[in-house]
C-alpha cells in the first residue's frame, strides 16, 4: 500500500507540473469543431503570446466573432523556426496566436480584454511551469490604431486586474511563423492530455465564468 501511495503522489505531481511539451500529447483524433479556413478580407487579426500557445488558442477558439485561430512563433529574428529552436531560447521568438476576427461581433479592445484575464502579465518570460522567453507576454501590433489600443488597454484594464506591474511587451508585427501541424487545435484534439487537464482546462473554466455571454453556442 506504502508503494502504491507513492505511486499515486508522483503521478499526481507530474501532471501539475506538465509543460508545453509535444512529448506529452496523447494521439491526435480530428475533432468534428475543426473547420478549414477560408481567408477573408472582412476580418481582423491580433497577434498575441501569453504562455503556451496552446492555452491561447483554446480559449479564443471557443470566443463569438473569432472565426480561426493559428498557432505560431513571431517577435524574434531567426527565419521560419522549429518548436525546438524556439523552445531553445536562441530565436527571440514568443509562442503566440494569430486571432482572425469578425470586428463587427467582437472589437480588439474585447479581444484585449479576453487576454488580461486568461493569462497572468505580470511575470516576466513566464507562465506558471511555462519558464523561458517564448512564453513571455507580448502584444504583436498590425497597425498604428492597434498599437494605441493596446497601450491604453494596459494602462486602464490590465493594470486594474493585477496588483503587481504588467511586463506585457509591445511592438509591431514583422514575421508570424505558422507552427507545426500538431499544434493547431491542440487542446480539442487533446483534452485529455495532462498538461490539457491540469492547465488549460482551469484557464477555459475562469474565460466562461467572466465571458458567459461570449462563448460560442457548443462550447458552454
Amino acid at each position: 500500500m506504502r508503494y502504491f501511495a507513492l505511486f499515486s503522489a508522483l503521478m499526481f505531481i507530474s501532471l501539475l507540473s506538465a509543460n508545453c511539451n509535444p512529448e506529452r500529447q496523447s494521439s491526435q483524433m480530428e475533432n468534428p469543431r475543426n473547420r478549414v479556413f477560408q481567408p477573408d478580407s472582412s476580418l481582423e487579426v491580433a497577434t498575441l503570446g501569453g504562455g503556451c500557445f496552446w492555452c491561447l488558442e483554446a480559449a479564443y477558439e471557443r470566443i463569438k466573432g473569432v472565426k480561426h485561430v493559428v498557432s505560431g512563433y513571431a517577435g524574434g529574428n531567426t527565419k521560419n523556426p522549429s518548436y525546438r529552436e524556439v523552445g531553445a531560447g536562441g530565436t527571440g521568438h514568443a509562442e503566440v496566436v494569430q486571432i482572425h476576427f469578425d470586428p463587427q461581433i467582437i472589437g480588439y479592445e474585447e479581444i484585449l480584454e479576453i487576454f488580461w484575464t486568461i493569462h497572468d502579465p505580470t511575470t516576466l518570460n513566464r507562465q506558471g511551469g511555462d519558464v523561458g522567453p517564448e512564453y513571455r507576454s507580448i502584444i504583436l501590433t498590425h497597425n498604428e490604431p492597434q498599437k494605441e489600443i493596446a497601450q491604453r488597454s494596459i494602462n486602464e484594464t490590465a493594470s486594474l486586474l493585477w496588483n503587481n506591474p504588467v511586463v506585457t511587451e509591445i511592438k509591431p508585427l514583422e514575421d508570424f511563423y505558422e507552427a507545426e501541424k500538431y499544434h493547431q487545435d491542440y487542446y480539442d484534439n487533446n483534452a485529455n492530455q495532462g498538461y490539457c487537464r491540469a492547465v488549460i482546462n482551469p484557464k477555459l473554466k475562469k474565460l466562461k465564468n467572466k465571458f458567459s455571454d461570449r462563448i460560442k453556442e457548443g462550447y458552454e
